[in-house]
């Protein structure tokens, strides 16, 4: 390997001593495998050559251990975070689900309350996030009356009103036609 190969984070240019090659600034791959390959075949600093792709000399090992083990595949970005569930447990949502169909009128407090009592880490947010999953509000969980068609189509009708009932007129004026002179 050619020692004048230069890679520039800040371009994303590959440069050589035929021309250079433009990386994708999302090309988080390409970019890792640069750095090794700078670190490891151009036998330069490596905290150096970490720090040039904005990471530190523990991650670039970390890195380069992924690589040895894995090849190109492992070097990817992983999604991070929790991988699963750790406060809303299957038995947890189990648990919720019971208490809300023992007493539909139970507040999400007091499941949450019942829960922590029985030893379970549950915050109130995620008692309402799974009672709503599940869609058991209590506007949904009441039998809802079904109005008869009479009184709906009665109450959408607009009404008249009959002579003598709404605004009054203003002093001075005459609502009669027979008023004046």
């Amino acid at each position: 390997m050619d020692p004048n190969l230069q890679f520039d984070p800040n371009t994303h240019q590959l440069t050589g001593p035929a021309g250079s090659l433009a990386i994708a600034a999302s090309d988080q791959l390409a970019h890792r495998f640069l750095m090794l390959m700078e670190g490891q075949c151009l036998k330069n600093n490596i905290a150096e050559v970490a720090q040039k792709f904005g990471f530190c000399r523990q991650r670039y090992y970390q890195i380069l251990d992924a690589f040895k083990q894995g090849g190109l595949p492992a070097v990817e970005p992983q999604k991070t975070g929790p991988q699963s569930n750790y406060r809303r447990t299957d038995q947890i949502v189990r648990q919720v689900l019971r208490y809300r169909f023992l007493d539909p009128d139970a507040s999400p407090e007091v499941i949450a309350q019942k829960l922590r009592q029985t030893h379970f880490s549950i915050s109130l947010r995620s008692v309402h996030r799974i009672i709503a999953d599940f869609g058991l509000q209590k506007k949904t969980l009441r039998a809802q009356s079904k109005k008869s068609p009479s009184t709906s189509a009665s109450s959408t009708r607009r009404k008249t009103p009959t002579r003598g009932s709404g605004r009054r007129a203003k002093p001075g004026t005459s609502d009669s036609p027979t008023s004046g002179g």
